[in-house]
């Protein structure tokens, strides 16, 4: 793995008294021997490893292994995830963490279910391909899954149910397919899920209602489209709901309004049209809410301006109408945080005017051709306004928008 040969020539014994070998960590077994119980190559301070490092199938050989880390160790020379003909019985390794290594490619081998005691998977930032093989999901051990930004194919294993110790799971950034496996459902202790950024279709399957412990749900840029579960309001630990970039083409759910924890809502470009609820402004730990891109109409609901945690507002690129229903004091604290362009039906009371750039939204009774606020007579009164607007909304033409791609920051367990 590392092109250092000193440490073999002052401790040829790694796990020998007074001897220290960077990136190897030993304890004493059973036996009351010394046994190489950790191996971290990669990543700072522990050694690098060289260009033609490949995957060391011997590692599963080793009888007292807990935990292996290599991070961007197989970089030039392409590598598999190679097992041993023999295996040894009851293997101790329980985490097992292959992580940035672009040359290490092929498939996920199905012999790796016989780590039995595998608690933590993580294989993100390869080149895996292929089907995610269903024997991973006979470790009943797992806590933590994460395959994330592979090239794996196929669909979702329904095994996937059979981990009822997972606490994260992270799929996303491959070319998965199909829908969400409705023994998702099955669970029950699961706190990250991640999704996002693959060929997923169909609904969010009625079960994830059972996910009380889910505080962290992405589904972003994937192909879900339709209702949602009418029992979404049951996850109440969820505290950020990343689902932008779907075609789910239906009006926004109340149901999303009645989520105490929710810190994070972001639900750009897929459709939505309707109102924005009411019950949305009840979200007092709401800190982030982007409904941009949509085809939502109706005012603004005033109630955004009293949550407390709000810093970031984007409601851009929509049909809303009326008069901006936020307070100076609001709009300087949001700032440039506060996104309310696209919205030609909208406009600013006057005493709002400083704010006009960094909302994009005209002030009231201005004719400015920059696709602002409508012009208005007397726009002091919200009232006016949007009567003025309802007069003639439909007569003017069709409003043009468009739906954009767009990536989100992620949640790490």
């Amino acid at each position: 793995m590392s092109s250092d040969q000193q440490w073999r020539q002052s401790h040829p014994n790694p796990c020998a008294p007074g001897s220290s070998w960077p990136g190897i960590e030993c304890k004493t077994g059973p036996d009351h021997l010394s046994h190489v119980s950790r191996l971290d190559f990669g990543s700072a301070p522990n050694p690098s490893c060289k260009s033609s490092a490949s995957f060391p199938s011997s590692i599963f050989t080793l009888p007292f292994l807990q935990s292996v880390f290599f991070f961007n160790c197989f970089t030039h020379f392409p590598t598999t995830i190679m097992f041993p003909i023999k295996l040894i019985p009851n293997s101790s390794l329980q985490q097992l963490s292959l992580r940035s290594n672009p040359s290490l490619s092929g498939q996920i081998p199905p012999r790796i279910s016989s780590l039995k005691s595998l608690q933590i998977l993580t294989l993100s930032q390869n080149r895996l391909t292929g089907d995610i093989p269903p024997a991973i999901f006979s470790l009943k051990s797992l806590v933590h899954l994460d395959l994330s930004y592979n090239k794996l194919t196929g669909k979702i294993p329904l095994q996937l149910g059979n981990l009822n110790n997972l606490v994260g799971l992270d799929l996303s950034y491959n070319s998965l397919t199909g829908t969400i496996p409705p023994t998702i459902s099955q669970l029950g202790m699961l706190q990250k899920l991640d999704l996002s950024s693959n060929s997923l279709f169909g609904r969010i399957p009625e079960g994830v209602e059972k996910l009380r412990s889910l505080s962290f749900m992405a589904l972003s840029n994937n192909k879900l489209k339709g209702a949602f579960p009418k029992g979404i309001s049951n996850l109440q630990s969820l505290q950020y709901f990343i689902m932008d970039n779907n075609p789910m083409f239906v009006a926004l759910p109340v149901e999303l309004g009645f989520l105490p924890k929710l810190q994070e809502l972001q639900l750009e470009n897929s459709g939505y049209s309707g109102v924005i609820p009411e019950s949305y402004t009840k979200l007092t730990n709401l800190s982030s809410l982007s409904l941009a891109n949509n085809r939502l109409t109706g005012e603004i609901p005033s109630g955004f301006e009293s949550l407390p945690h709000v810093f970031h507002l984007n409601l851009s690129r929509n049909l809303l109408i009326g008069v901006v229903p936020f307070d100076s004091s609001f709009l300087r604290r949001l700032g440039k945080n506060l996104d309310l362009s696209g919205n030609r039906g909208l406009c600013l009371n006057p005493e709002d005017e400083f704010s006009v750039v960094k909302t994009g939204v005209d002030v009231c009774g201005k004719n400015v051709s920059s696709g602002g606020g409508l012009s208005v007579h007397s726009s002091k009164k919200k009232s006016q306004a949007s009567r003025y607007y309802r007069s003639c909304f439909f007569a003017n033409a069709l409003f043009p928008f468009a739906l954009f791609l767009g990536l989100h920051q992620r949640w790490v367990l």
